[in-house]
């Protein structure tokens, strides 16, 4: 059933989303050249599936987990859409093809050995990745593999209709901080 809200929702967000979203590629064409990110990500099953964003840091910038890039990569118009959430609405693209959720395990890169370690053992991947959860809106990020896989389980384990539309609405409410930036470069 949840898959039927993820499907409607994400319609209706895209539909009602893209005046915006045109907005934000047209300044980020200015900004990077490149406004849409894409990179491979782990969904559900710990099969492959691109990942689309709106790009937040520099067109050179590696490949990496967020907390592994340098603040210096994120450019100006990246840190307002990173602080307010806008980046991933592409997602909702994700989220209509059923690559992803709107709640669930936020989607990690491959080369993530120790979280896929920690989700693989608590079973995390049996599920759709997600735009939002549990260990988001509780300013978890990927930084800290183990508690992260284990905050998954727990959302997971006690995902019912008021814990998604609840995860839904602290998003949208400003909850969480997003995935931490290496602050040192």
């Amino acid at each position: 059933m949840l898959r039927f809200f993820d499907f409607v929702l994400a319609f209706f967000g895209l539909i009602f989303g893209l005046p915006i979203m045109m907005m934000i590629y047209i300044i980020g064409l200015f900004d990077t050249g490149s406004p849409l990110f894409r990179q491979e990500r782990v969904g559900r099953k710990k099969k492959p599936f691109i990942l689309i964003k709106f790009r937040t840091m520099n067109v050179e910038t590696a490949s990496v987990a967020s907390h592994l890039a340098c603040i210096s990569s994120i450019t100006r118009f990246g840190r307002f859409l990173r602080k307010t959430k806008l980046d991933e609405l592409p997602q909702l693209w994700n989220v209509l093809k059923g690559d992803m959720s709107l709640v669930g395990p936020r989607p990690n890169l491959f080369n993530q050995t120790e979280l896929i370690e920690h989700r693989n053992s608590l079973k995390v991947y049996d599920v759709r990745p997600g735009i939002t959860g549990l260990a988001q809106v509780s300013d978890i990020d990927m930084s800290m593999p183990e508690l992260l896989a284990k905050t998954d389980a727990e959302m997971i384990k006690g995902m019912s209709f008021s814990n998604y539309f609840r995860y839904i609405f602290m998003t949208l409410a400003g909850r969480g901080q997003g995935d931490r930036v290496n602050q040192s470069k």
